[in-house]
């Protein structure tokens, strides 16, 4: 069974491109998605990997 993000860190989180726009989180695929320009962010054991070198661009 995944780890999800505690709530109270979704509602933190920002696209760590230029823009810092919010993200959407998917329970189902366990990843957060940029509402601004769609790159999706996974989360491993209940941690978001934040990193631009590892996102895949939907």
């Amino acid at each position: 069974m995944p780890a999800y993000p505690a709530p109270v860190l979704l509602e933190l989180l920002r696209c760590p491109d230029p823009h810092h726009a919010p993200l959407a989180y998917d329970r189902e695929a366990n990843c957060l998605t940029c509402s601004q320009c769609d790159k999706v962010f996974r989360v491993e054991d209940g941690i978001p990997v934040m990193l631009l070198d590892s996102v895949k661009e939907e």
